[in-house]
């Protein structure tokens, strides 16, 4: 170690000793805080500190550093800054699916605040810099499962409100099948049976491998990433009823991007691609056998759409109550519930007690059993938590509901359930640019949501020529300065 330090200068021996009390400050929270066990605590301390160690023993301060060298030093530089921002601060985000359309939209890319709801330490921390769950190009898992940090949220500005533009970690996706990992894998095992998915000899013919592929287990920040409305928090009530949501018996918030899919009847004229921009119609149009038009539409788009001269009806399609969905939660006969017509149902709290018995516990098998890590079996008209008959249950943590703003096009907890306190990543904050798929340069760009806030009710208004603005005049004010400067 002497002979480390002696290579350095004064500056670089004071960012060695940083790291190396900061790693150490590392290791005694997440022992004394996030109740880690010593033996993973340690195994991460010794190969952080390893990093640290290699990285100056690299440094030659009495060579000249060549071009490569200044390269490497500018990365690593970059590559631990960007991952503490992307952990604890800020993170940069796509929407990939149309589930929160016409509020977030195929396109935009957004940034999520980590910190406004305080920032989740990296249960599984030593992954591939920048990669989610699986490695660019190549494929694969892009992280290592130990050692592992316990679930532990550093405080936040605030706490998760209703109508919270949420970003969370996939309740379904513990369990994944490579080849179809945009379907819930306990879904499929409920459409197609579990030996079926497990099964990797059926082929399929137009893509040459099999259906499902491997089936792999992922850890919780390692699961895909959702964003979604929260519409009921710890402890509210939840009721859906011909489409309308409830929350503790009052309306829940219906903004003018909530959309609903239409049954659309005309004169007999198509929906042509001019209707399609004018109101920004996104989803596929489906026509029906008799003619009529299947689309979705915002709400604050539908009174407008009615005044076209080639509309002569429509109506919007809500699913009967009391009629059993199998791809609803809790996908059991004793709950009569679809996605229109859902509850009520008491979302989960902390230090809350339930009753549960042989009816009820296929509401909350998935907490006891997985998310809060018991022995879970029924067994002769009883339910046994660790060994224990038991008749009662209470919450170790907080729960969520998320829907999307798309209410009929969303894979949201009107499907798998609800969301647990530690899958929660951030809150969608701004969105910074946005694009449209499939067309030309010229229409390529959403002008109006560049540079805009994520609220309850929607996006605020573009600050982009605001922005534009600042850059312009601190650019001008910086040349003529200069250029002061340089004559005098």
């Amino acid at each position: 170690m002497k002979k480390i330090l002696a290579r350095l200068n004064d500056r670089q021996r004071a960012w060695f000793w940083a790291f190396t009390v900061g790693n150490a400050l590392f290791l005694g929270f997440i022992l004394l805080f996030a109740g880690a066990d010593l033996v993973n605590a340690a195994s991460l301390w010794v190969i952080t500190q390893f990093l640290v160690v290699a990285y100056y023993m690299s440094i030659q301060n009495d060579k000249k550093r060549g071009a490569a060298r200044e390269w490497f030093d500018a990365i690593v530089f970059a590559v631990v800054a960007a991952t503490i921002i992307r952990a604890f601060f800020l993170e940069a985000f796509t929407i990939p699916t149309s589930s929160e359309e016409k509020t977030l939209m195929i396109g935009d890319f957004l940034f999520v605040s980590k910190s406004s709801y305080g920032a989740r330490l990296p249960m599984t921390p030593i992954a591939f810099p920048f990669a989610h769950h699986t490695m660019p190009l190549v494929g694969g898992k892009a992280y290592v499962e130990w050692p592992r940090i316990p679930y532990y949220r550093l405080p936040g500005f605030g706490k998760i409100q209703n109508y919270d533009a949420v970003v969370f970690n996939y309740p379904d996706g513990d369990t994944v099948a490579l080849n179809a990992q945009d379907q819930s894998y306990y879904q499929m095992c409920r459409d197609y049976g579990r030996e079926t998915v497990y099964r990797d000899d059926q082929m399929n013919p137009q893509t040459g491998v099999s259906y499902f592929g491997k089936v792999v287990a992922r850890p919780v920040d390692k699961r895909e990433n959702y964003i979604k409305r929260c519409v009921a928090i710890a402890g509210d009530t939840l009721f859906i009823n011909h489409k309308d949501v409830f929350i503790n018996g009052k309306p829940a918030l219906n903004t003018g991007t909530i959309q609903y899919n239409y049954l659309v009847r005309t004169d007999g004229s198509g929906i042509n691609q001019n209707i399609h921009e004018k109101f920004d119609i996104t989803e596929p149009v489906r026509q029906t056998q008799n003619g009529d038009y299947e689309l979705f539409l915002p709400n604050n788009k539908v009174d407008e759409f009615k005044q076209l001269s080639m509309v002569k009806s429509m109506k919007i399609l809500v699913e009967d109550s009391g009629i059993y969905s199998a791809r609803i939660f809790p996908h059991s006969k004793n709950y009569a519930w679809n996605v229109d017509n859902f509850g009520p149902l008491v979302i989960p709290k902390e230090g809350t007690t339930v009753s549960i018995d042989t009816a009820t516990i296929v509401l909350y098998e998935r907490i006891i059993g997985v998310y809060e890590h018991n022995d879970l079996k029924v067994h002769d008209g009883k339910v046994f938590i660790n060994g224990k008959e038991s008749h009662a249950y209470t919450f170790k943590m907080n729960y969520f509901w998320m829907m999307g703003d798309n209410r009929h096009n969303s894979a949201d907890s009107r499907y798998w359930g609800f969301v647990p306190q530690d899958h929660i990543v951030g809150k969608a904050v701004f969105v910074w640019m946005s694009l449209k798929e499939n067309t030309d340069i010229s229409h390529k760009f959403r002008w109006n949501r560049f540079f805009t806030f994520v609220h309850p009710y929607g996006l605020s208004r573009s600050y982009l020529i605001p922005f534009l603005i600042i850059i312009a005049s601190v650019w001008v004010g910086l040349f003529l300065y200069g250029r002061r400067k340089k004559h005098s």
